[in-house]
């Protein structure tokens, strides 16, 4: 006996195309089930991204009530779309958004199945069957006086903030997180270097202290761009002349999209531009970018800084997470920074195909705003995913491995360096040269050639004389004036 196929209740939709089966229990209707079908492409639906799932809803809602406002739409059905957005903004339904994020159209499929889902939720609300759009129609009710072309990257430009914000609160806490280690390394000497080759010393707190700038930096040009992207096209509905708007309603929909969001949003001031130019999506993704790649360099020099353990630099250990290898024993590897590294590539990936989509726009639309869209969002959300791991799986568990660090500085020939200005340039090149080729330290060398005392010597090796400016005129510990080689 064979086993019967469970039986999949449908309901029929139409539109100008013809009839399809919908799944009954579905809140989506014939257009979403029409880009389900056309985009089988990344399997990543648009419910991937909660907060542009939010950001469609809340600009459903706004329009509704600005529609409302102008006397456009019942007060029943403004309140039906308005308590499903509600719903939805607090997470139900989602799973219900189910276009794939990478489709044609300029996000048109994207529009549809939010109006679709929200029409459908505020029939029920309204004592109604799904499906039964003569009551609330997904387009004649929900998308009224809107467009894909202006809903569409107003959804995108709030969720963006979102994710914008979250990000660099969370870059502000890996910036605190090094400037903590800076602290806690501040009287650890070291040799700083430029090449790879020995410079001059420096503190390990210092080359920390570095990066927590470096991020925080980062943080408040993310913060710029975020403001770049607080100006709006809704209103403009398909390409910005504001076709099928009451005069009245950009100024209202954008009114009660700031009470809704509490965002500082306003409306473009030319609603024809804001449609077709895509810059502030470039603009933040450029900044991710500059991010990713600052990100990268920190974990690359924290993967060359930890590397050993006995014959690489091994001035500092990141804390162990996991075996390194299948077949060598013991081995450790620098796991997190190096998942933080490929996240910063793919950024960098994600910053051309923005750059291309953006390039490939004509005339009033661009519309490959879809990719844009995903590729910001993995962008924001993977950086933001990878500072946090940085953070609490590596950064705060770093230490330091001093003895070995002032180690290589008392044997480096860039010791030389803070002795130049006393013993001149050719003599300091002699000494570094003898020091090098005879395997010894520059200390030794100077004090058999009879170039410095030992008292002199001490004074200027002091750690913090090497790691910081200071005054070559100034007076030693031991009351004697060091004079430098001008002064000879």
């Amino acid at each position: 006996m064979t086993a019967q196929a469970p039986t999949v209740h449908t309901r029929l939709e139409h539109d100008s195309l013809g009839s399809k089966a919908v799944p009954a229990e579905a809140y989506y209707g014939i257009h979403t089930v029409r880009a389900v079908e056309n985009f089988a492409v990344s399997g990543v639906p648009i419910s991937f991204h909660p907060d542009f799932v939010d950001a469609l809803v809340v600009v459903k809602q706004a329009a509704v009530v600005a529609n409302h406002q102008l006397g456009l739409i019942s007060a029943e059905r403004t309140q039906a779309i308005i308590a499903a957005c509600e719903e939805i903004r607090d997470g139900s339904l989602h799973e219900h958004f189910v276009v794939d994020a990478i489709q044609g159209g300029a996000g048109t499929s994207t529009n549809m199945n939010t109006n679709e889902v929200i029409a459908n939720r505020g029939l029920e609300l309204m004592g109604y069957q799904r499906g039964d759009y003569a009551q609330l129609h997904p387009l004649d009710h929900v998308n009224l006086g809107q467009s894909t072309n202006d809903a569409y990257p107003t959804a995108i430009k709030i969720a963006l903030r979102a994710q914008i914000e979250r990000l660099h609160s969370t870059m502000l806490t890996l910036s605190a997180a090094f400037d903590s280690k800076a602290i806690e390394f501040r009287d650890v000497l070291k040799m700083g270097r430029t090449q790879l080759q020995d410079a001059v010393p420096m503190t390990l707190g210092q080359e920390f202290g570095a990066y927590a700038v470096m991020v925080a930096e980062d943080a408040d040009r993310l913060l710029e761009a975020g403001r770049l992207i607080a100006e709006i096209n809704l209103g403009g509905t398909a390409i910005g002349t504001g076709l099928n708007t009451h005069p009245r309603y950009a100024e209202l929909a954008c009114s009660a999209l700031v009470d809704l969001t509490g965002l500082p949003l306003s409306t473009a001031s030319d609603l024809v531009e804001a449609t077709q130019d895509v810059g502030s999506f470039v603009q933040v993704s450029g900044v991710l970018k500059r991010t990713a790649v600052k990100l990268s360099k920190i974990c690359n020099d924290l993967r060359l800084l930890s590397s050993g353990p006995r014959s690489g630099f091994n001035e500092i250990n990141l804390p162990a997470m996991q075996a390194g290898s299948s077949i060598m024993p013991g081995k450790v590897n620098p796991v997190i920074p190096e998942v933080v590294n490929q996240v910063a590539f793919e950024v960098v990936g994600n910053d051309v195909t923005i750059t291309m989509a953006a390039e490939a726009g004509q005339l009033q639309l661009n519309a490959f705003e879809p990719i844009i869209a995903h590729s910001l969002f993995k962008s924001l959300t993977h950086l933001d995913a990878a500072c946090a791991t940085l953070i609490d799986r590596c950064v705060v568990g770093i230490t330091a491995n001093a003895d070995r660090l002032y180690d290589s500085v008392t044997n480096s020939i860039g010791v030389i360096t803070a002795l130049a200005p006393y013993l001149g340039y050719a003599e300091s090149a002699r000494i570094a040269k003898i020091a090098l080729q005879a395997g010894r330290s520059i200390p030794d060398v100077v004090l058999d050639e009879g170039a410095m005392s030992a008292d002199q010597l001490a004074e200027l090796l002091r750690p913090e004389v090497l790691a910081h400016p200071h005054d070559p005129l100034a007076i030693g510990s031991s009351g004697r004036r060091l004079s430098p080689i001008g002064e000879h």
